[in-house]
């Protein structure tokens, strides 16, 4: 990710506020933090004055500001996807990159799901935040792959996420396990396991990109058991100075390995034997990957900034820039935008860079937040029963008392 950092005056960084039981459960690549008035309702949604008696939750900046950063990275290396073949720089930067933003977007759904307990209102929230986004914009995809794509025969299948709508589903899954991951002794071991039995099994299928839900599960599992000092240990200044020399042998041994290693072992979508490795190598390179990931996303956290700045904000908004940029993405190749020469030298692949940065942040601001609030976060009340509780103390179902 590119990032602003916080000066290193040698002051400590203030600790992180503690994740209290009622903060936000729905943390997608963009699902925020909960909303000031601490109702659960969707961010930006409704208008019942706080209740003067309870305190009114804040949002934490470092967490908005990683997600946004995180995001930025990922159109990037959406962007360089179709310049590795020219670029050895490209394809290195490209492998530094998939090892760590979606393990840290991961991580940090895990953070903010630690309150999940499958209750009514959380499972409303679920439906209404994971999976009907996940069913319109795979439905969206479809026909925009008809049309633009050329595939006027391609099948509508919610069993079978196309491209960014894996993470919904993947999201979804993983939330409803929550409360296996809270009893067991101990979880993360066994999330590896799991994980490492996946790279195995080629016989898992592409039914709701399963493959990546199991080998991805660690990261969330992990976020899981997280507590606000984790955080902080990996944001003091000595973590900060040690990230600059583990990112630099990243970037070399990515741009040594580029021509060498075949990059769909990052995607998590196949096992050993689908990317014609013999079965022992699933196993070895889950866990080698799994380590490499948790250095990248700890050296990336110690570079977040914890202060607020001018795209804090956008960290709301990440789930836009995410399912929306798809759209930009595979339009880029169906309609050969990557065709004109420019684009293959270096300033070529410095504008891409930052039109991609640019692109996806606008998608993130206010603006298009509500344009497309109806299918990111559909209140869908007629949807579900009431809430009898708030309904015998007068008040509609999610809303406080004016």
């Amino acid at each position: 990710m590119t990032e602003t950092s916080r000066p290193t005056t040698g002051r400590r960084a203030m600790p992180l506020p503690p994740q209290r039981p009622d903060a936000v459960t729905d943390t997608a690549p963009g699902a925020a933090p909960a909303p000031s008035s601490g109702d659960g309702r969707p961010p930006g949604t409704g208008t019942a004055a706080p209740d003067p008696a309870k305190p009114t939750k804040r949002r934490d900046a470092f967490f908005d500001n990683a997600k946004y950063l995180a995001i930025v990275l990922v159109a990037m290396g959406h962007a360089w996807e179709p310049l590795r073949g020219d670029s050895r720089a490209a394809a290195a930067l490209y492998i530094t990159v998939y090892t760590f933003h979606m393990p840290a977007f991961i991580v940090i759904s895990g953070y903010f799901s630690r309150s999940f307990d499958a209750s009514p209102h959380r499972i409303k929230r679920l439906v209404t935040g994971i999976a009907v986004p996940y069913v319109i914009f795979e439905v969206a995809y479809t026909f925009f792959k008809r049309w633009a794509g050329g595939d006027p025969d391609y099948p509508i299948s919610l069993l079978d996420p196309w491209y960014l709508t894996w993470f919904l589903a993947a999201l979804f899954i993983w939330r409803l396990t929550t409360p296996l991951w809270k009893v067991v002794r101990w979880p993360l071991p066994l999330a590896l396991a799991i994980a490492v039995l996946a790279s195995v099994s080629p016989d898992i299928g592409d039914d709701l990109d399963l493959q990546r839900v199991l080998q991805f599960l660690p990261f969330f599992v992990l976020g899981l058991v997280l507590k606000p000092e984790h955080f902080q240990l990996v944001r003091r200044r000595e973590a900060r100075l040690l990230a600059l020399p583990v990112f630099a042998m990243a970037l070399a041994f990515a741009y040594w390995a580029a021509p060498r290693m075949n990059a769909a072992w990052f995607y998590r979508r196949d096992s050993a034997q689908e990317l014609v490795a013999p079965g022992w190598a699933g196993a070895v390179m889950t866990l080698a990957m799994f380590g490499c990931s948790l250095l990248l996303v700890a050296c990336f956290f110690a570079w977040v900034p914890g202060r607020k700045l001018w795209f804090t904000a956008l960290g709301a908004g990440t789930l836009y820039g995410y399912l929306l940029h798809g759209f930009l993405a595979k339009g880029s190749r169906f309609w050969d935008w990557y065709e004109a020469d420019w684009i293959h030298r270096p300033l070529g692949e410095i504008t891409v860079t930052l039109l991609a940065g640019t692109v996806i942040t606008v998608l993130c601001t206010p603006p298009v937040q509500r344009m497309f609030r109806f299918a990111m976060e559909p209140r869908m009340e007629w949807a579900f029963k009431q809430d009898a509780a708030a309904v015998a103390k007068g008040r509609r179902p999610g809303r406080r008392a004016a």
